[in-house]
């Protein structure tokens, strides 16, 4: 067996030596290096030059480094494998963290509070209300959104869900479609996006949208945060709507352009959280971990697990 590590932007070097460690004795080849195509039965990607993965004769599957998939269904010359996603437990716990944590900023004020301290100002606002008073949707059901949404309930958020296709048995309200989406969005002060990048999600949150929020809730407005891909957003939009109160704050870890342009008006606006796309960074040796895993799985004659749907692209 051959494993192929076809990167850009991360250590090639340090990726091949994790398989290596991982998997002994299997040969792990690097793109860019010789070796031989047709004894390649696996590929591990992140952002692979268009095209470099085709003419893999043997090639018998595709593991995205990322949460992601959205860099690998971009390539048109993709092999007609499964293209399999990573799900890691400590990155699903790592969204949880920057969702609650930026949940509970916006509940308890906390942008307001620094800026009274930069100006060394006293003021105390006793209309505080409880995280029960406050109403969260969390766009995107997926592995990544349903814990974001359970550990949400926990902190006593009133939460919702929406997503493309219905969910079942779940223990908190959910929309699905275009028909739940304005339901959805009138009940939601604090929007959590974790979709998927999709050629149906590009560009969603944009002005239409953000005007279907819901007004006059406990946190001073509607606030926007997007943890998931930074192609869902219109960044002019946001912008936009914070300038006429459609939006009371944005929060964004993702951007259209990344890293974000010094000269983007993102970076200095008073309600605009920037965070440098760090939500959930994995263990990169957790995630060669799991990819030899699935390998040895599939090679005792299991089946792939987390396969995506090319035709949702997720």
């Amino acid at each position: 067996m051959t494993l192929l590590v076809a990167l850009r932007e991360w250590d090639l070097a340090a990726w091949v030596a994790r398989f290596r460690r991982e998997l002994p004795g299997r040969e792990i080849v690097a793109l860019g290096d010789p070796f031989d195509r047709r004894a390649v039965e696996y590929a591990v990607s992140w952002k692979h030059p268009p095209g470099s993965l085709a003419g893999l004769p043997n090639l018998e599957a595709i593991f995205s480094l990322g949460a992601g998939v959205d860099h690998l269904m971009g390539d048109d010359r993709l092999p007609d494998v499964p293209v399999v996603r990573v799900v890691d437990p400590d990155l699903t716990s790592r969204m949880s963290e920057y969702v609650v944590l930026h949940a509970l900023k916006i509940l308890r004020q906390q942008m307001r509070y620094v800026r009274q301290q930069q100006e060394r100002v006293w003021q105390d606002d006793r209309d505080q209300p409880s995280a029960a008073d406050v109403r969260v949707g969390v766009m995107g059901l997926g592995v990544l959104g349903l814990d974001a949404a359970r550990k949400l309930r926990v902190m006593g958020f009133d939460v919702a869900g929406w997503s493309r296709s219905p969910k079942e048995r779940l223990d908190f309200p959910a929309f699905s479609g275009a028909d739940g989406l304005a339901t959805f969005l009138a009940r939601t002060d604090i929007l959590i996006c974790l979709l998927p990048l999709t050629p149906d999600t590009r560009g969603i949150i944009d002005r239409k949208l953000l005007g279907g929020l819901a007004r006059g809730g406990r946190v001073g407005g509607a606030h926007l945060v997007n943890a998931g891909r930074g192609g869902l957003q219109v960044e002019a939009d946001i912008l936009a709507c914070l300038k006429d109160g459609t939006l009371a704050s944005a929060t964004l870890d993702v951007f259209e352009t990344e890293p974000l342009p010094q000269a983007s008006p993102l970076w200095d606006h008073p309600r605009v959280t920037v965070t440098p796309h760090n939500a959930a960074m994995s263990d990169p040796v957790t995630i060669a971990r799991l990819i030899a895993e699935q390998i040895r799985r599939v090679e005792a004659g299991e089946p792939f697990q987390n396969v995506v749907d090319r035709t949702r692209g997720y």
